[in-house]
């Protein structure tokens, strides 16, 4: 039988029965679908199929928002999800959707993070920036020990999922101490029990002067939104166990003045492709 017949037939198949078969597929292959005729296209746009790509909890997330969500059919809010950052929890957290996935990603704002001084006016200012989505970043105006964490629980990530959390900031061109080496690290932590999973790496802000050819440690790298991240480290989210996962960034041990950099959050998002 030739590939034709097959997708002939495969057509005359009613188009409840094409978005069911679609739905266990992809976005991608959902987009791609789409364009083989208008009967397919009508199909694989279905609400059918896009709500099988929306995360289960997608309407309480909604529900959290600062703001109202408005949409005309499911694939309509998928993309609205991917494309733009949903500020949830009275602005202090982001959500959005991996686009080849439907995964979930999230970022603290700075001010959920635990920073330390982070009160201290001497050390850390407080400001608006238009190009943020939050309301607040954290500008570091002179601190000697810089210690940086973030948590959430694991039960609100994608299950079976490996996730990687990064810092977003940018750096002031009169900075000072940020091209010291800091650790990094993501663990889990859970009641009763000190942090069981997670070794701390090195990483730098910016890049040093005697940098040359390859390098062995992290190193920032710039975001399509305009800021910088460094990655902290990876966790596998299984079964989403009763947790915080704690992501961390400290230099405590070379006791130089530090200043210029501006936090924006600890963003986790799937590792993909």
């Amino acid at each position: 039988m030739s590939e034709d017949h097959e997708m002939s037939g495969f057509c005359m198949l009613p188009e409840g029965c094409i978005s069911q078969i679609i739905s266990f597929t992809s976005p991608k292959d959902a987009c791609t679908a789409s364009a083989v005729s208008l009967g397919f296209k009508s199909a694989a746009e279905s609400d059918t199929v896009w709500e099988r790509f929306l995360p289960s909890a997608y309407e309480d997330i909604i529900a959290r928002s600062v703001s109202p969500v408005l949409y005309y059919s499911k694939k309509e809010l998928y993309f609205r999800l991917c494309d733009f950052p949903l500020l949830i929890d009275g602005g202090n957290l982001s959500f959005t959707l991996s686009k080849p996935s439907g995964k979930k990603c999230y970022m603290l704002c700075a001010r959920e993070l635990d920073i330390a001084w982070k009160d201290t006016q001497d050390y850390w200012e407080w400001k608006s920036l238009t190009e943020s989505r939050f309301t607040e970043v954290a500008e570091l105006l002179y601190v000697w020990w810089l210690d940086i964490r973030g948590k959430i629980r694991t039960q609100m990530l994608s299950l079976k999922t490996k996730y990687a959390g990064y810092l977003v900031f940018k750096t002031l061109k009169d900075s000072t101490g940020l091209d010291l080496s800091s650790k990094a690290s993501i663990k889990l932590v859970q009641q009763s029990i000190d942090e069981v999973e997670g070794e701390n790496s090195t990483v730098y802000l910016i890049k040093p002067a005697h940098c040359r050819g390859r390098w062995r440690h992290a190193m920032p790298e710039e975001r399509r939104d305009g800021w910088m991240e460094i990655k902290l480290g990876e966790y596998f989210n299984d079964e989403g166990y009763d947790g915080d996962l704690q992501m961390r960034l400290f230099e405590t041990e070379n006791l130089h003045g530090k200043s210029g950099l501006i936090v924006e959050g600890i963003e986790l998002r799937p590792m993909e492709g």
